[in-house]
């Protein structure tokens, strides 16, 4: 009886988050309870940051896990005696083809695997919470943005400072005129996700509970090399991660995009390391110029640093001389400077200017349940692919760039082009191995 009535009450949901999408305040006004249909959500990772979001998806008591896919089999013992009732998969293709009932899926795996299963899972009409950054390459965030609207899915990016009451107070401030309109932002993270070593030349045994050649997805073929790769080392490598600025840029530049309202850049330069023929380089310093926007001036200079960079000392002195903490953000304005450290609560300077400034109260919200509940119609995400992608493409450029330090590269955003270095754009798409091709990307 279930399998016979689901595909009416799939239909139904869908129908709901796509009416809460183009038309929300219509839907709340009307006074309509929200549906009682429990959402079947299925996971894509079953440890480390997956296990991060199936617990605080499930919080819910409307989302109910089905089935999880892994390449790492081990990984099943544990997530079971959590969900006894769910179906393992080793590969997610698998998952997607057996698994007819499915309203959601969160996408919590390695870069480079981000956009082909997320597009994959909104190709079958899933409503999909992908951790970030959204994609590897600026083309694949580009499609998914693109199909997620052609397809009126819910979306939701994984940068959950974004629903953050201190992430909220941050835009605020800017977006109330506190320090006036914002000339420039200054942005860093100590994380080191690179490494100035060569591959190793050795070849390792695959692990008996490990599908090698399923974590490799999309990318080319090569030997094993063990902790080289997985698990975690993979966000240092050109092929599977975006090094530090593309796991973190896209959660600390995420206030600085919302506050300041910035699209796309005019110009990105990286005058820091660049990267080996493997890894992304530890020590990055990026400059990105943007057009500007009502809270900046005309135009609006970004600067990232990550590893052991930061800001330059003139800058210190204008936030009080206080150590800065290892992430964070300093907005300077045409009335004064603001310096948020990372989900920390943020501090005006001159102080003496600022004293007795009376803060905004955004409040906060649940950045999981919030996805949770735009599935069943209640509701909008705050990160949908329409907000996130764009995001992500800015902060992917920003990792082009380190491959050609020294150049200003002058970008076109409608046409995805870096217009006066060609062979940068070698880089905006990747071309996936054979097999592993994926509709829409």
């Amino acid at each position: 009886m279930r399998q016979l009535r689901h595909p009416s009450r799939r239909l139904a949901l869908q129908s709901l988050a796509a009416a809460t999408i183009s038309a929300p305040a219509i839907y709340r006004a009307h006074g309509h309870s929200a549906p009682s249909e429990t959402v079947l959500h299925a996971s894509f990772g079953a440890g480390g940051m997956a296990m991060a979001d199936l617990s605080s998806l499930t919080e819910s008591k409307k989302l109910r896990l089905v089935a999880v896919a892994d390449v790492d089999t081990s990984r099943f013992g544990e997530i079971k005696k959590r969900f006894p009732d769910i179906n393992c998969y080793q590969d997610w293709r698998e998952l997607l083809d057996k698994e007819k009932n499915l309203d959601s899926a969160n996408i919590s795996t390695p870069d480079h695997m981000h956009a082909p299963i997320t597009m994959s899972a909104m190709n079958r009409g899933l409503h999909v919470y992908t951790q970030k950054p959204l994609t590897q390459t600026i083309y694949e965030s580009r499609q998914l943005a693109k199909v997620a609207a052609e397809k009126k899915l819910v979306s939701q990016m994984g940068i959950q400072i974004h629903s953050h009451v201190i992430h909220r107070t941050v835009v605020a401030l800017v977006q109330e005129g506190a320090i006036g309109q914002v000339k420039a932002a200054h942005s860093w993270s100590g994380k080191q996700w690179g490494d100035r070593n060569p591959r190793p030349t050795r070849v390792d045994k695959i692990p008996a509970n490990f599908g090698w050649d399923q974590w490799l997805g999309v990318a080319a073929e090569r030997p094993f090399i063990t902790s080289y790769y997985h698990p975690g080392e993979w966000r240092k490598r050109l092929d599977f991660g975006t090094g530090t600025f593309g796991d973190m840029g896209c959660h600390i530049l995420d206030p600085v995009f919302s506050a300041l309202a910035v699209g796309n850049p005019l110009t990105v330069e990286s005058v820091g390391d660049a990267p080996n023929a493997d890894s992304w380089g530890l020590d990055v310093q990026v400059r990105y110029v943007f057009p500007g926007t009502r809270y900046t001036t005309d135009r609006v200079e970004l600067t990232w640093y990550n590893g052991s960079l930061r800001p330059p000392a003139e800058l210190k002195a204008l936030v009080g001389n206080r150590e800065l903490n290892d992430q964070g953000s300093i907005y300077i304005g045409t009335k004064g400077v603001m310096y948020s450290p990372y989900i920390g609560p943020p501090v005006l300077f001159p102080e003496e200017k600022f004293t007795g400034y009376k803060m905004p109260e955004p409040g906060g919200n649940n950045h999981y349940l919030q996805f949770v509940e735009a599935v069943r119609g209640n509701g909008q995400t705050s990160a949908p692919f329409s907000f996130a992608g764009p995001l992500t493409e800015s902060v992917l450029l920003g990792c082009l760039a380190t491959r050609f330090k020294g150049q200003k590269l002058a970008w076109d955003s409608p046409t995805m082009r870096v217009t006066n270095v060609p062979e940068a754009n070698a880089f905006v798409r990747r071309t996936y191995r054979k097999g592993w091709e994926v509709a829409g990307l």
